[in-house]
């Protein structure tokens, strides 16, 4: 392992018992903070509101009169935000609906033998909770990636928690994406508190049956703590992540760039290089160092970058093999040939395709959704997408020629698993359309 000047790790040509630790990721155990989260879960249930203005004032330093944002709220933030962004906002908006609009589930109505008809219909989940952490950048971008996909689903009642300021105050341009997404309740509400609110409803607060969003380590754990019992939760979540994979064709400015978008979401955000190409590596620290000067998040990129990784591997079949272990959350591929690799990818987030397609197209306007999975949970997991927000159905019906075509086959399985009133339950059924039981 070498080193340089912008901190970032350099690997080269390591050995197939080693590629389980680099493909580690710099999480936290936030089982640690349960403890917490189980206390300000117990006070929100017995206090409602009021335990939730304590712990506003305790942790995001607010005295809150009102937890829901007023329409006189919504309009000052209308009024304030710049038309340059209201339209950038609007556009965002039109492509994700245009996408997630595409995924509407068409249900058929299939007869699997003479009789027995089954189908599936697809029902939106009624209440749904979004969270939106306010931290070091207002992310109003996924307001428009969970509550557009919410209104097309149609779910009934939408609400978001989203952390206030000092002032009490939410982000304009938050206020401004979730008026345009369909969001039906704000609320000013940060952290595992928030979490909590949606997960067994105060006076302001609706108890939803989903909680949809990203967060701090905090966040994560009241959400994997309330899925247990309380609520479902849209998946596991961890720090964000980006995979490049490059060859001679890429431009290391592109990829520096790349690197670093990524590396500015937080310090515990990862940034990984897989290339066969030794000679591109130097060419990409230098893009790294000089565009790292440039960016206001300096610091945190820096801190990001030193968990970062540039892995040199022999041939393509291992940088495929590489990262369908990883199973990165963005994987950007800049490569001569990159249809092909892209049809080897079994296990990624999301893909981006090309030198002209970087990950924060999708994290903001082409339309794919943003909201995906970290930590490697892309082997099971999908993003956030149309079915987050539904859930499915079945329905069948049987005539009379279809229970006596399937009833014989019923009754031989549930007599061998001895469930005798399963089996009884067809054979009523048979004798009362006129067939002697056979069996």
């Amino acid at each position: 392992m070498e080193s340089n000047t912008i901190g970032c790790q350099l690997i080269k040509y390591p050995a197939r018992n080693e590629w389980e630790k680099l493909v580690q990721r710099a999480t936290i155990d936030v089982t640690s903070l349960f403890e917490t989260v189980q206390g300000i879960l117990k006070d929100i249930r017995k206090e409602g509101d009021s335990a939730i203005k304590r712990y506003e004032k305790q942790f995001d330093k607010v005295d809150l009169l009102s937890l829901v944002v007023s329409e006189a709220e919504i309009q000052e933030a209308n009024n304030r935000l710049s038309e340059e962004l209201k339209q950038a906002i609007l556009t965002a908006k039109q492509h994700i609906e245009t996408f997630h609009a595409a995924q509407r589930f068409e249900g058929k109505k299939i007869e699997t033998a003479p009789g027995v008809v089954c189908w599936q219909k697809a029902i939106p989940i009624e209440k749904v909770g979004l969270y939106v952490p306010g931290g070091t950048a207002p992310l109003f971008s996924t307001v428009l990636m969970l509550a557009v996909p919410a209104r097309i689903a149609g779910c009934k009642e939408i609400v978001l928690c989203t952390p206030p300021n000092k002032e009490g105050k939410v982000h304009p341009a938050i206020l401004f994406a979730a008026q345009v997404a369909g969001v039906h309740r704000i609320c000013k509400i940060g952290g595992i508190q928030a979490i909590a609110a949606m997960a067994c409803g105060t006076e302001s607060v609706p108890k939803v049956y989903k909680i949809f969003g990203p967060g701090n380590q905090y966040v994560t754990a009241a959400k994997q703590w309330v899925s247990l019992k309380d609520v479902a939760i849209d998946m596991p979540a961890g720090p964000s992540e980006v995979e490049v994979i490059a060859d001679l064709n890429a431009n290391p400015d592109f990829i520096a760039a790349d690197f670093l978008s990524q590396a500015e979401h937080g310090v515990d955000s990862q940034a990984i290089l897989v290339t066969t190409e030794e000679s591109i590596v130097e060419p990409v620290w230098k893009a790294i160092a000089k565009q790292l000067n440039d960016l206001p998040r300096k610091d945190i990129v820096e801190k990001a970058l030193a968990h970062s990784r540039i892995i040199v591997l022999k041939t393509q079949e291992e940088v495929i093999e590489f990262t369908n272990l990883y199973a990165p959350e963005h994987l950007i591929i800049q490569t001569k040939d990159y249809e092909a690799i892209a049809a080897q990818i079994r296990n990624a987030g999301s893909v981006f395709l090309g030198s002209y397609t970087p990950e924060s197209a999708g994290d903001y306007a082409s339309g794919t959704n943003h909201t995906l999975p970290t930590n490697g949970y892309a082997h099971a997991y999908s993003g956030v997408n149309l079915d987050s927000f539904i859930k499915k159905m079945t329905f069948q019906e049987i005539s009379a020629e279809g229970i006596r075509g399937l009833g014989d086959t019923i009754r031989v399985m549930a007599s061998n698993e001895q469930l005798e009133a399963h089996r009884n339950a067809v054979t009523v059924r048979l004798n009362a359309y006129g067939n002697k039981e056979t069996i």
